[in-house]
């Protein structure tokens, strides 16, 4: 970006996905922004990026990276009202971000647990309703042991097996 005579030039975008940015970016929209900008970093391990917020002190826009992603937060507004998300993130160790977002007061959904299909998983939700679910691969399942394992865990949980 350049300037003249205090004027800034806007360069043509290289790319049309911003940097550090995937195809794939979570928008929440809730009342309180700020407060779920906090719980991201305090409870998420986030970096707040950027805040944008109106004249009244609603945030309009902000921008949190978790891990390698980014989460786009609002606040609600006329056009736009609160939405509820359910979001997995895979995580170094899911028993540790379970218990960071437990610290920041999320409430428990499900304590960690290893599952079939071969990641130990957790889940939370936030005073917004968004349930956070923390991920670890702890293995690599091939497709047809995956199926297998999916079987035996349905006719576990619910005494038959389902129908594909």
């Amino acid at each position: 970006m350049d300037t003249y005579l205090n004027f800034k030039i806007m360069t043509k975008a290289k790319n049309y996905i911003p940097k550090d940015f995937h195809t794939v970016t979570p928008f929440l929209v809730v009342d309180g922004g700020l407060d779920l900008i906090d719980f991201l970093v305090t409870g998420l391990g986030g970096k707040q990026l950027f805040v944008m917020k109106d004249d009244n002190g609603v945030l309009t826009h902000g921008t949190v990276q978790v891990g390698d992603s980014m989460i786009m937060i609002g606040d609600t507004m006329k056009e736009m009202p609160s939405q509820t998300a359910m979001l997995y993130l895979y995580v170094k160790d899911a028993d540790a971000a379970y218990n960071q977002a437990l610290g920041a007061n999320a409430e428990n959904v499900r304590e960690p647990k290893d599952e079939f299909y071969g990641d130990r998983a957790a889940a939370v939700k936030d005073r917004w309703g968004n349930t956070w679910w923390f991920a670890t691969q702890k293995e690599d399942v091939e497709d047809a042991e995956l199926e297998r394992r999916a079987q035996e865990a349905y006719k576990k949980q619910n005494g038959e097996q389902p129908v594909y």
